[in-house]
């Protein structure tokens, strides 16, 4: 029902004259800032509107010339507003799958590119995620409608190329090999000094003791999970002397420990940019994140703590195998993990091999080239 009464007022804006505008979806947000930001240097007399998710935790407003959208279906007058510029914007640039699209047959001349929101892929998703073998034949065709609405995906390297050709049923040449706006983070030192400026001043405690940063993946069964896999109680025991432990856990899952262990455990969940949180942590501890493709940037180490790794890999299933992929120690419990931190048992030329093979074309100019392609080299080829 959604989808229809979308599809109708969709095509009654169409009918609307169609404007030198570009309309961002954003989910995740930290590609589609960087590519604004970008697109306003480049680019002279671009209406910029930013549909903007409750899911969002970043910030578009400093800028008065961008028009900034809660992208919500409560709230009727902006879900009109937001099919409106749907309709009558010449670039439709989005960070995740979003089904609307599968309603939405744009203008000829309109050109739709998926950011999406993580620079590689450890789980398999789209038309390759195991789970799509439950779903009903129309639901697989809405997937395919959606897919098929993107006349480019954004990639930074070719081994992503790959997984999104696979994913989502697309040809090579509907691949732009730019690289992922946000990682440019990753080579400007005087934005990776202030962010730990700004930590540092939240979190003193980091003057004094090494950072470690548990951020798994969130799984389907964990809606209002109260407890962790991590023994937290042992972690604080054996290393409150030298570390700090950061928890950048999903929403629903609701742990408070922050009373339990002053000063040795934060959560740092709520915090709008996960970026910054890289900057700042000396070890990494995740699972089937995306996490480690951009954290291997800034050549540290990580530990992937898998406690769950046979039925997860029933379930999701991996592009590769997974002892194969991950660039660092594979741990299953948590007297594994804290004899691996201990002993600084960590893989650095791995994770050396890692940052090359998966952010071979995000160099420190990706906004950049990304929108240059955008706006000069794909216009012409319309």
């Amino acid at each position: 029902m959604y989808l229809f009464v979308f599809r109708i007022i969709f095509h009654i804006f169409t009918l609307f004259p169609q404007k030198k505008k570009t309309t961002f979806v954003a989910s995740f947000g930290d590609n589609v800032l960087y590519t604004v930001k970008e697109l306003e240097k480049q680019i002279d007399n671009e209406q910029i509107v930013i549909l903007k998710t409750s899911q969002c935790k970043v910030n578009f407003t400093d800028d008065p010339n961008r028009m900034v959208i809660g992208f919500e279906n409560r709230n009727v007058i902006h879900w009109f507003r937001s099919i409106y510029h749907l309709a009558t914007s010449s670039k439709i640039i989005v960070d995740n799958y979003f089904g609307f699209l599968a309603v939405t047959p744009f203008k000829t001349n309109v050109v739709c590119i998926q950011l999406w929101h993580a620079a590689g892929a450890i789980k398999q998703f789209g038309l390759k995620d195991p789970s799509i073998q439950h779903r009903s034949p129309r639901a697989i065709e809405r997937f395919r409608q959606v897919y098929d609405r993107f006349d480019y995906v954004v990639v930074g390297c070719d081994k992503m190329a790959t997984i999104f050709q696979q994913s989502f049923d697309i040809s090579d040449d509907r691949i732009l090999r730019t690289g992922i706006p946000r990682t440019d983070f990753f080579f400007d030192s005087l934005a990776q000094n202030e962010a730990e400026h700004s930590l540092t001043s939240i979190y003193p405690v980091m003057n004094e003791k090494k950072v470690i940063l548990y951020a798994p993946t969130f799984r389907d069964h964990e809606l209002n999970v109260s407890a962790l896999q991590l023994d937290i109680e042992k972690m604080y025991t054996e290393l409150k002397d030298e570390f700090v432990l950061f928890l950048r856990l999903h929403p629903a899952v609701k742990v408070d420990l922050t009373n339990l262990y002053p000063g040795f455990v934060f959560d740092v969940s709520a915090y709008h940019n996960v970026n910054h949180l890289l900057v700042v942590t000396d070890i990494l501890i995740t699972d089937y994140s995306s996490i480690p493709f951009e954290f291997s940037l800034l050549d540290k180490p990580m530990v992937f703590f898998a406690y769950d790794l046979e039925e997860y890999t029933q379930s999701r299933g991996f592009w590769e195998k997974y002892e194969e992929l991950a660039p660092g120690p594979i741990v299953y419990n948590t007297n594994e993990l804290i004899t691996v931190l201990k002993n600084e048992q960590f893989h650095m030329e791995q994770i050396r091999t890692f940052a090359q093979q998966w952010n071979e074309y995000s160099t420190g100019r990706a906004s950049e080239q990304l929108v240059k392609n955008i706006y000069q080299e794909v216009e012409r080829s319309y």
